[in-house]
């Protein structure tokens, strides 16, 4: 696939994992190009490699040979300390968890990023976190906590944490596994509309018609990638909801 600039290039990844009895290849030489401003999803079976795929792409793990380039800079030289400063300022995580604190508010839990944030003397930190709140739909429930909202608004908040840095690339580990048809459609129309705005996106499913909300689909098998192509008719979320009826959700099943 031709792309214009490549925020991700890999090559040869390899990931090795030994459990000390045995030795697991959860990476087997793989070879991927992600350009800026795509909105990539990742598939495959339980074991397939997707998620340490994402784990490396995070700077949370290394590989165990092979190269990782993220915007020209060879990620698997690097100290963790380095790594760190990378994930800061370049890369957001949401998880299927949302991981919210749940004494806090959600401004405190989208603020804080910035707290580690080295430059943080420099940044407006209430701008940001109440910015980051309102791009995703949010403004209004600012200092609710995390147990006076739904599970699509405690996940647009862990969205809006995301991105409170700025970061180029968003990584979406299973978003949508814990919530509902309708919540799930929701949050991927939040999804397309950041990536509309030129952020990066990579997610992780399991759930072909949430990967039919992406542009470009990654199948793994194995630790291989078995497919990667081009998503011909990509689902437009917000239309989806549009369509859907009160009180049956956007696939078409009792809400």
């Amino acid at each position: 696939m031709a792309v214009k600039e490549l925020v991700i290039k890999i090559r040869g990844l390899v990931k090795i994992y030994d459990t000390g009895e045995v030795q697991v290849e959860a990476l087997k030489g793989i070879d991927l190009d992600i350009g800026e401003g795509e909105f990539v999803g990742i598939m495959g079976a339980s074991g397939s490699g997707k998620s340490t795929l994402l784990n490396i792409i995070g700077c949370l793990d290394y590989p165990t040979s092979g190269d990782y380039f993220l915007d020209d800079t060879r990620i698997n030289t690097l100290n963790r300390d380095q790594l760190a400063d990378i994930r800061n300022r370049k890369i957001g995580f949401v998880f299927q968890g949302f991981n919210l604190l749940a004494r806090t508010s959600a401004f405190e839990n989208v603020e804080l990023p910035l707290l580690y944030n080295r430059e943080n003397k420099k940044l407006d930190i209430r701008k940001l976190a109440s910015d980051a709140l309102e791009r995703v739909g949010l403004g209004d429930r600012i200092f609710h906590f995390p147990n006076q909202l739904s599970g699509g608004q405690q996940q647009r908040v862990a969205i809006a944490r995301a991105m409170v840095n700025q970061p180029s690339i968003i990584l979406a580990d299973e978003p949508t596994g814990n919530l509902d048809s309708r919540t799930s459609i929701e949050i991927m129309a939040t999804f397309q509309e950041l990536n509309r705005q030129g952020i990066t996106i990579i997610l992780v499913t399991h759930e072909h018609d949430i990967a039919d909300y992406c542009q470009r689909i990654i199948e793994f098998r194995d630790g291989h990638v078995l497919r990667d192509y081009v998503v011909k008719n990509q689902r437009q979320a917000s239309q989806d909801l549009k369509k859907a009826p009160a009180g049956i959700d956007a696939r078409g099943g009792l809400r």
